[in-house]
């Protein structure tokens, strides 16, 4: 099986937001391009029209090792709720990412924030969090374990030891959004209508991943179907490991 059959079997959305955080990252990463060149500024998003920043804020990572765990919180819960809460249903959760987005911008403007990548990274995390099982633990450094719903706020409480209140605050609008996205769209449903995707983006985004299934998980570089109770099983008992909370740049 060749490398790009396997690429192809990580759901769209996931695999867009997967390449996307390389596409933008690593050209920085090796001074290819000037993290000014991709950073959200306001006035030259709104004066002089460079509103690929809006897109590209949402995916310049941290350097180093800590581009590791960037990457892999990143595909990891996206993966997650592509695969298991939005089986067939990738247009709505590109749509409902879309949302998630805008609203992070405008939440940070305030904050002057120069990146959004770890509010990104803090909203899907806290909608995998509390639409996992119930007892679902995971590990902080593979040290501490912690029952998964609050894996979010040992994020922000690390972005705030390692960044300072300004990261931390940033991190926080993250979670807000999801908590909104959790709440309007899981919990209630009062914000369900408004979750599903516009006609034109619906057939835009096409799922190659084949007959809906109850239960899929991430197991390497693929995606493989387990029955409904076992992933449930498994998801309770061995928990996830995805490493640190390292703030982003600024």
């Amino acid at each position: 099986m060749s490398f790009m059959d396997e690429i192809r079997k990580i759901p769209p959305v996931t695999r867009f937001l997967s390449g996307s955080l390389l596409a933008v990252s690593l050209p920085v990463m090796l001074h290819i391009v000037s993290p000014y060149k991709v950073i959200f500024v306001r006035q030259l998003v709104t004066q002089k029209f460079e509103v690929w920043r809006i897109f590209t804020s949402f995916f310049l990572g941290s350097s180093g090792i800590n581009f590791l765990f960037d990457m892999l919180m990143l595909y990891r819960n996206s993966d997650q709720l592509e695969s298991n809460h939005y089986v067939r249903r990738s247009a709505d959760y590109a749509w409902q990412l879309i949302l998630a987005g805008a609203a992070i911008v405008a939440m940070n403007l305030p904050l002057g924030s120069f990146v959004h990548t770890r509010p990104l990274l803090l909203a899907l995390t806290y909608v995998s969090a509390r639409l996992a099982p119930p007892g679902t633990q995971t590990s902080i450094f593979g040290l501490i374990s912690i029952p998964l719903q609050y894996f979010p706020y040992a994020l922000i409480a690390l972005d705030l030891i390692m960044g300072g209140p300004q990261a931390a605050a940033s991190s926080i609008t993250g979670a807000v959004v999801g908590h909104l996205w959790w709440w309007g769209v899981w919990e209630t449903r009062v914000l369900e209508a408004f979750g599903k995707a516009p006609t034109l983006l619906r057939s835009y985004i096409t799922n190659s991943d084949g007959p809906a299934t109850a239960g899929v998980g991430a197991s390497g570089s693929g995606v493989h179907v387990v029955p409904p109770r076992r992933a449930r099983e498994e998801a309770a008992t061995t928990g996830h490991r995805w490493g640190s909370g390292n703030r982003l740049g600024s």
